[in-house]
């Protein structure tokens, strides 16, 4: 259970971790508060399923979306650190991505997503290509949330 090993992981430390979703609207946050004591750990998480609410609750920019395509690393990257900073956590995960079943405007295939994690001043982002049908993939989504941010504590995974 690697939920549980992300959410031991930052009690260790003291850090806490919020979300902000789209492609899985919620989905890594829930998971997380399903464990008894997430609360010590899981601030808050944002739900930005539509553009319009990328702008207004993770303070993503119009001109990225409109340059990149909200299934993009870039629109990923300012919805991690937007929600760091609208949640006031130390570390941020979001995601934006297609889980189908058609392709999306800018011709990103189903499954297409980008992670990003804002943590202290870095922000890193990851690209994943999944298959499986729509909640599959939000599913792999989600679980993909949880592996990046334990990526951050090398220490971690090797038990």
């Amino acid at each position: 259970m690697n939920e549980h090993r992300l959410l031991q992981t930052l009690a260790d430390r003291g850090l806490t971790i919020g979300s902000v979703e789209s492609i899985t609207a919620g989905l890594f946050a829930s998971c997380l508060a399903s464990i008894p004591g997430a609360s010590a750990v899981l601030k808050g998480a944002l739900v930005t399923y539509v553009a319009e609410e990328k702008i207004a609750l993770a303070g993503v920019g119009k001109s990225t979306i409109d340059h990149y395509g909200v299934v993009s690393p870039e629109v990923a990257a300012e919805m991690a650190i937007g929600g760091k900073r609208k949640l006031g956590v130390d570390m941020c995960i979001s995601c934006t991505g297609n889980a189908g079943p058609t392709v999306e405007k800018g011709d990103k295939p189903v499954g297409c997503v980008y992670l990003g994690l804002a943590y202290k001043d870095l922000v890193y982002t990851a690209p994943l290509q999944l298959e499986g049908d729509r909640n599959s993939i939000r599913e792999q989504v989600a679980e993909a949330m949880v592996a990046f941010g334990l990526s951050l504590f090398p220490e971690e995974n090797d038990q």
